[in-house]
């Protein structure tokens, strides 16, 4: 197998450019990410009585999610501009912290695993800002894809 073969976002001369799909067949392809943020006990009480004085970290962090999904080509430098038809962000104050799902999916001809790990990524960012503050030791942490379906490679799902 050729480097190029193996690393698709390398040609042969080993310089990075964006994969051409366009010869790709347009099906539908979903990917879920998640991640975690992890805080102070003060901050995760805060979380759940609705006091942190910045407003409604929740709602903030998944509208930020959901728009970070919808910049990732924006962000990654060889993620391909894609028509993304759902995007939701499941955010759930646990005793540790919040946890946060992304579940994206397309109609076309790439995945859409990038847009996905933006969307966790972005809500966990925004949940950051919005308590550092309070919790300046917050954690961002275990960012990463749980499964993915479409495409030439099929279904993926993380045991």
């Amino acid at each position: 197998m050729s480097p190029e073969e193996i690393f698709t976002h390398l040609d042969a001369n080993g310089q990075a450019h964006m994969v051409d799909v366009s010869d790709r067949d347009i099906s539908t392809r979903t990917a879920s990410a998640s991640g975690k943020v992890l805080l102070s006990h003060t901050v995760v009480a805060m979380l759940r009585d609705g006091s942190v004085p910045k407003g409604d970290v929740l709602a903030t962090a998944r509208l930020a999610g959901i728009m970070g999904a919808k910049r990732t080509p924006d962000l990654i430098p060889l993620a391909h501009p894609i028509a993304l038809h759902s995007v939701s962000v499941e955010l759930q104050v646990i005793d540790a912290g919040v946890t946060i799902e992304a579940n994206v999916r397309t109609a076309d001809r790439t995945g859409v695993e990038m847009e996905a790990l933006t969307a966790v990524a972005i809500s966990a960012l925004t949940i950051v800002d919005m308590v550092k503050s309070i919790d300046p030791g917050a954690a961002i942490t275990d960012i990463r894809i749980d499964s993915k379906d479409g495409g030439r490679n099929g279904a993926w799902k993380r045991t």
